[in-house]
């Protein structure tokens, strides 16, 4: 099934991604179950900085009931969360891998995240590195690519417009 099945609001925004690609690193099933059954997501690279966009995710996610565990060497703490200095180092399950590192590094991180058995792996926009989702994929995980968490997930629960998008589009649908 294509990215956009059945989907009314397909956000391809700029990706340089092709549709063949999008398939297969964008699927809007696979996105969508992550959205749901994703509980605790490690977020690697999370700034102390409010202004960023690794925080500002992070603080919607949190204010979404998702738990947020900061992946930040050079913190202590971040949105009330102790920060881990990597993946291997977190005490918990983690299900999903939010990362906000260039793609140079992710390799390690998608590894990382295959030794702490995550469920996912997400690659914020403008974040691609095919190798490491395909490595990702292979050992069972889901992996998505060139895509804000932030945004799909306001896009699956109605909520675009209260998340900082403008989607022009006029709904009866009430937000929680």
């Amino acid at each position: 099934m294509g990215s956009g099945s059945g989907i009314s609001c397909n956000l391809s925004l700029n990706t340089a991604l092709t549709p063949e690609q999008r398939d297969r690193y964008q699927n809007t099933q696979v996105i969508q179950d992550i959205l749901k059954n994703s509980k605790t997501i490690a977020i690697v690279g999370l700034s102390t900085e409010p202004q960023k966009a690794s925080n500002m995710v992070a603080s919607y996610l949190q204010d979404e009931g998702y738990r947020i565990i900061p992946v930040n060497p050079k913190a202590e703490s971040i949105l009330g969360e102790k920060s881990y200095h990597d993946l291997v180092s977190i005490p918990e399950k983690v299900d999903l891998v939010d990362i906000f590192r260039p793609a140079s590094e992710v390799q390690a991180i998608v590894e990382q995240a295959i030794n702490i058995k995550a469920r996912a792996i997400w690659m914020q926009l403008r974040i691609i590195n095919f190798f490491a989702a395909d490595k990702a994929q292979e050992a069972g995980l889901y992996a998505v690519v060139d895509k804000c968490i932030k945004m799909e997930h306001g896009r699956f629960n109605g909520g675009l417009h209260s998340a900082g998008m403008n989607t022009e589009i006029i709904s009866a649908r009430r937000t929680r």
